[in-house]
């Protein structure tokens, strides 16, 4: 049986699913790859069209009676939050315009949990927000991924680190994404396509050097040495599982969410 498999170009998600998306593990499994922006895959797993894929958890608050949350293979921790960016300072954003990387991403509920309700939103691709903000396009931006690295190039100034005001503000880490996998799929090969993640994890590490050229052949422009520093940041001990301190904080997110009325109610299984 053939999987269908999505995940994103970044960096962290190249190297995670490397092994397992070459056949260096998991021989026993066999997948279809899709690799799209963060965006697009919450989409997907809108439209149910993938059976394992990355995704922000926002956008698996809307899907949870379909999929479960895998351990391994997510994205979430301490320090690793998205940006409020801006090419001005600002004292605050009451009635301004933030691009934002789309509407199911995390990152734009914490935009929608921690700003005043009469901010503007404007979805946008993530690596076209820091060209739209230094442009005055836009007058703030949402950023994530490697450009918390980057945007001192652009100019911009750092308005607000939104990990560090969930950190702050619940006392929990911050969840970004992570592996849902479909229900149907029954338990015994849930389990299997957990460990085959984390298999490739651990090749990932073992064989770096081999991985870099797959992970450069996805990143866009980004330097070597911005790739580095992006998966030392997003593939970290929460990565090879997510343990019970984030599973508290996806549970956190999604009452502080429902509270809002910004995500359905949710199964009480939510993890594998």
């Amino acid at each position: 049986m053939e999987l269908t498999l999505g995940y994103s170009p970044c960096p962290n998600d190249t190297f995670v699913f490397y092994g397992l998306s070459h056949g260096r593990v998991a021989e026993d499994l066999h997948w279809q790859v899709r690799l799209a922006d963060v965006e697009t895959l919450n989409e997907l797993a809108r439209k149910g069209a993938l059976d394992v894929s990355k995704i922000s958890y926002h956008a698996f608050a809307h899907v949870t009676q379909e999929y479960l949350m895998l351990p391994g293979g997510g994205a979430l921790g301490k320090g690793v939050g998205p940006l409020i960016v801006t090419r001005d300072k600002l004292t605050n954003l009451s009635g301004r315009t933030v691009a934002t990387p789309g509407g199911l991403t995390t990152a734009n509920l914490l935009l929608t949990l921690s700003q005043p309700e009469d901010i503007q939103l404007l979805a946008m691709r993530y690596d076209k927000i820091m060209p739209a903000v230094a442009s005055g396009e836009v007058e703030a931006g949402l950023i994530i991924h490697e450009s918390r690295f980057t945007y001192p190039k652009y100019g911009l100034h750092k308005y607000l680190d939104l990990g560090d005001w969930w950190e702050t503000t619940t006392g929990h880490l911050l969840p970004l994404g992570g592996i849902m996998a479909r229900r149907t799929l029954g338990e015994r090969r849930l389990r299997r396509i957990d460990e085959a993640i984390r298999e490739s994890l651990k090749y990932g590490y073992l064989h770096r050097r081999q991985a870099q050229a797959y992970i450069a052949e996805h990143a866009q422009e980004m330097s070597e040495e911005v790739r580095n520093r992006h998966i030392e940041l997003y593939v970290n001990d929460y990565t090879r599982d997510l343990g019970e301190a984030g599973r508290a904080a996806v549970i956190e997110l999604f009452r502080r969410a429902q509270e809002r009325g910004l995500v359905p109610p949710v199964p009480q299984r939510l993890f594998l």
